[in-house]
């Protein structure tokens, strides 16, 4: 993991640099920069992970193309032994392998790549970039006034330098030849394919093999456990995975408090399947503090990424001042399965499916978003199995009837991804925590969280402020004291039309209630409706 700048025109090194520094907690290790002759610049800040010696980027291939990558690739050393068995590599390091793919295939072979990805190949006056199919990996992409071409891990280096930008969409690629191209064309975006039965065995082996692949690391790694039951089964699979080996798992949650719902839950899971476990405690007013860095970090002004992103960063940079630099993570799994709780009001099987569809597309800007950029703050890697694609092969294309939750049915959201790993014999969680409701993450680190931060903020914008919302803020206007708190901070860093528009707002469909909160919808067990019924 790694922040990466490249600028395909000719540009002032020296402001290259400046620029790329702006990205330094991404790359905390080392730098590397290279201007080739044609004025091109690569601009690199590496977190070394893999090949901690020789890894240094930009790396060069067989002859004069050179790549810079963010992210990793974890079938590196299958390409090395078959496809690109008869070319020479300079390094061991996984990143190596994309420029003697542009080397022998062009511009098509991004689908050879398993993994999670930014990068940027220069070939004299050739180029691409490409995005990994979700976007777990941050990217942008703008041009300035002198026709210059910019590609970028964070908006923060390029958003003073071009006239336009956006984020560079998943799963596709970008050259000077071709333009902007899809390359990601899975049976499942057709939500009329997505026809197959549960398949409970297949899913677990998938999973499996999704948590494997991502135990690559040449640091020590470990283990995000919320207690929910996403990051609870990564954890279990990961130290059913290291049995066998003297290797120790550590894991790590977060809260207001060490007995608030998630830290209660994380830590019988870790008894449960036996981590090293640490437990991280902030308060309301130290979450309050950071908001202003956390919104720098983030680039983003949605309240539910800000709220969420608040405990993690936290965790994260005590997981970095302990000396690790890799952890996995359960993001995804709600996307993919339809584990808010506002899916339970799905009007059909059929837009059920579709919305699971849609939310996946939208990952980049919301669950990847956060969980990349306030853990990156510190230099810290979040690798997530649930976002395998070839995982997503299977379990996206699993029929709604199928995933759809139905509580008089006794199926609760997630129900098959619970039973394919409800094991009896060698159980990989405690019951109640295998069947646990969906508490969100920034509900789950204590209630009284989101509650301090929407009466923080509704004291900071005056009633005469906000009624002039829409004549501030015209596009994307804020709907709440606690969005137009957060949209003026974002706008004080950056101002431009363009890093607005990059931000996309996190809602709930088919609820009355439009808050992100889990708790906005009348399903969950603490949920606001449920409380005001009980204290009328």
């Amino acid at each position: 993991m790694c922040g990466i700048l490249a600028v395909i025109g000719k540009k002032d090194p020296a402001i290259v640099k400046q620029m790329s520094k702006r990205m330094a907690h991404r790359g905390p290790d080392e730098s590397g920069f290279l201007q080739l002759p044609n004025g091109y610049i690569l601009s690199h800040e590496r977190l070394s992970i893999m090949d901690l010696h020789t890894g240094r980027q930009p790396i060069r291939g067989t002859n004069n193309a050179y790549v810079i990558h963010n992210g990793e690739i974890y079938n590196y050393m299958h390409l090395r032994r078959t496809k690109l068995a008869d070319h020479h590599f300079r390094t061991t390091c996984d990143s190596e392998v994309i420029v003697h793919l542009y080397e022998k295939y062009g511009y098509d072979f991004c689908n050879e790549l398993d993994g999670d990805w930014a990068f940027v190949v220069v070939d004299g006056d050739k180029f691409m970039a490409a995005r990994d199919p979700i976007g777990v990996k941050p990217f942008y992409y703008g041009k300035d006034d002198e026709g210059n071409i910019y590609f970028s891990s964070e908006l923060k280096a390029i958003e003073d330098q071009c006239t336009w930008f956006e984020a560079f969409p998943p799963g596709h690629y970008y050259s000077g030849d071709t333009g902007l191209v899809k390359y990601y064309n899975p049976k499942y975006h057709d939500y009329k394919q997505c026809t197959d039965p549960a398949d409970l065995a297949k899913l677990r082996e998938f999973l499996t093999e999704a948590t494997r692949k991502r135990l690559m690391s040449d640091v020590p790694l470990g283990v995000l456990l919320s207690g929910g039951l996403d990051s609870s089964l990564i954890s279990s699979i990961t130290k059913r995975l290291l049995r066998g080996t003297n290797q120790e798992l550590h894991s790590f949650s977060v809260g207001l408090s060490k007995d608030v719902p998630d830290m209660k839950a994380a830590r019988r899971v870790a008894e449960f399947i036996g981590t090293h476990h640490h437990e991280v405690t902030f308060t309301v007013e130290e979450g309050i503090a950071a908001l202003e860095k956390i919104i720098w970090h983030l680039e983003s002004y949605d309240v539910t990424t800000i709220r969420a992103s608040t405990p993690m960063y936290f965790l994260a940079r005590y997981i970095t001042q302990n000396g690790f630099k890799v952890v996995l993570s359960g993001e995804g799994a709600d996307e993919v399965f339809g584990g808010y709780l506002y899916f339970h009001n799905a009007p059909s099987d059929e837009e059920f499916t579709q919305e699971t569809i849609r939310r996946v597309g939208l990952l980049s800007t919301a669950d990847c978003l956060r969980a990349d950029k306030s853990t990156m703050a510190f230099g810290l890697e979040v690798r997530v199995p649930f976002l395998d694609r070839y995982f997503l092969d299977v379990a996206m294309n699993i029929c709604g009837a199928d995933k759809r939750p139905d509580r008089s049915k006794g199926k609760p959201e997630k129900y098959i991804l619970r039973a394919a790993f409800d094991d009896p014999n060698d159980p990989y969680l405690p019951h109640d925590i295998l069947w646990r409701q969906k508490e969100q993450f920034s509900d789950g680190v204590g209630y009284s969280w989101i509650d301090s931060l929407i009466e923080y903020c509704n004291k900071q914008v005056s009633d005469e402020e906000f009624a002039k919302a829409a004549e501030r803020f015209p596009y994307n206007t804020p709907t709440t004291k606690e969005a137009y708190f957060y949209r003026s901070i974002f706008e004080r860093y950056y101002p431009s039309e363009s890093a607005i528009k990059t931000v996309l707002k996190w809602i709930p469909r088919w609820q009355k209630n439009t808050d992100p909160s889990g708790r906005a919808n009348e399903v969950h067990e603490q949920s606001v409706e449920k409380k005001s019924i009980k204290q009328a």
